[in-house]
């Protein structure tokens, strides 16, 4: 295994499922998705396949293979921009949606940088291998361990929590990768940040969310709590840099409202012991 990688493994597990607490970084996991961050942006390609282009990927992306000091990991790139199959989809919001994970500390979301390929600007997102996607775990019947369906259950509250915060309507099954120790990754964020009313009056994950009542931010990391509420325009601007427009950011801080109110009140009902941890 390659030494970076081992590196970001190490970082993850120490985020995911070993802690019941919101888990801090550890120096090295920092230092290692920076020179992931590097690598994606200066790594040579040495191969290159757009292995999903007849399939249901509606983005076409490619996948390219990556080569520097002797590492090597593949990558996903892809620079979707506008309406495609009744949908807008842009590669810059892929970006974006990294930045704000780091940001909250939820590292869920793979590296991903902007990188020019067949000199075109793109998102480029290292490729994390997995054990299956949701997708496979629930048409093959495949049930959560026991002792780690408490974690598997939080990560799923965060995953809410962001999705709700960036309007991400199309976070489908495929979209969560679960390795083998049951983390879960987070992929494909080129449908989020949406400004129409559809998604700043009210949340994806609330109690009248489609798929039904348990589908909602039930309990979060207080770090979480206040690292949303410390979100503002100035804020946004500096993490996601170029990658989101002004209407894009004052739609994400409308949802952010709507998120504290919501949790407030389920505070208010509960008691915080309930609802942050």
């Amino acid at each position: 295994m390659k030494k970076y990688f081992l590196i970001f493994l190490v970082f993850i597990i120490f985020l995911g499922f070993n802690l019941p607490l919101f888990a801090q970084f550890k120096p090295e996991g920092v230092e290692a998705r920076e020179k992931w961050e590097e690598f994606l942006m200066t790594a040579e390609v040495v191969d290159q396949d757009q292995p999903f282009k007849d399939k249901e990927a509606v983005t076409k992306p490619w996948v390219i293979t990556l080569e520097k000091d002797g590492v090597k990991n593949k990558a996903l790139w892809k620079n979707p921009e506008g309406r495609m199959k009744g949908f807008v989809e842009n590669w810059k919001w892929e970006i974006a949606a990294y930045r704000l994970d780091k940001y909250l500390n939820l590292c869920m979301v793979p590296p991903t940088i902007e990188r020019r390929f067949q000199g075109n600007r793109g998102s480029c997102q290292l490729w994390v291998d997995s054990m299956m996607s949701l997708k496979q775990k629930v048409e093959g019947k495949v049930k959560t361990p026991s002792y780690k369906i408490f974690y598997w259950n939080r990560a799923l509250y965060m995953q809410r929590t962001f999705d709700n915060l960036i309007a991400n309507e199309d976070r489908h099954q495929n979209q969560y990768l679960i390795t083998e120790d049951w983390r879960m990754i987070l992929i494909d964020h080129s449908r989020s940040f949406r400004t129409s009313k559809k998604f700043t009056k009210k949340l994806i994950y609330d109690e009248k969310y489609k798929e039904g009542p348990t589908f909602i931010m039930k309990e979060i990391p207080k770090d979480l709590y206040e690292k949303l509420k410390s979100l503002n325009t100035e804020v946004i601007k500096e993490v996601v840099g170029e990658y989101l427009t002004d209407k894009e950011i004052e739609a994400t801080l409308i949802r952010r409202d709507l998120i504290v109110e919501w949790l407030d009140k389920r505070i208010k009902k509960m008691g915080e012991e309930k609802v942050l941890y």
